[in-house]
């Protein structure tokens, strides 16, 4: 490769996606209050509105090991469990300088409603992608790392 080649190439992997154009602390901020308003969403039971975060093709790997692939199999997954409200609280949130995409992590509980005691919780990463101006999630890991009661005997889920 010749050298202005090579500078011209060098020049053009700096050039700043399409699809990032917002500061980092401006999208991680977003990113921020979309899963502050999904968590409303969980915990008031709107599950059309819970689903609109998530990108279509999303993949979950739930606290015990179970795949759910695909927005309406994840939905179905939460309309299946009315007795639990689950809030994910964000520790960092990370923002590609690159790509369209955020990396968040954090600690989650699933609860006996909004205020009652904590049955399962742990650990949680999620990978966030902005497609047509709003963040959404594309993937979420969630790993069960405590329990209390009748959780504590819920299998691990095989693959």
């Amino acid at each position: 490769m010749t050298p202005r080649r090579a500078g011209l190439l060098a020049a053009l992997l700096l050039v700043p996606s399409p699809g990032m154009a917002q500061p980092a602390p401006e999208a991680a901020a977003e990113v921020r209050a979309a899963r502050l308003a999904q968590n409303a969403a969980i915990a008031a039971r709107q599950l059309d509105s819970m689903a609109t975060f998530w990108t279509t093709d999303v993949v979950i790997v739930s606290s015990r090991g179970g795949v759910m692939r695909g927005k309406e199999a994840y939905r179905q997954a939460f309309a299946g469990d009315s007795s639990l409200i689950y809030v994910r609280t964000p520790d960092r949130i990370e923002v590609s300088a690159a790509w369209p995409l955020a990396w968040e992590e954090g600690t989650w509980v699933g609860q006996v409603g909004t205020s009652g005691p904590a049955l399962i919780g742990g650990r949680y990463a999620a990978q966030w992608h902005r497609i047509g101006g709003r963040w959404l999630i594309r993937s979420e890991l969630f790993v069960g790392m405590r329990c209390a009661g009748e959780a504590c005997g819920w299998p691990v889920q095989s693959p």
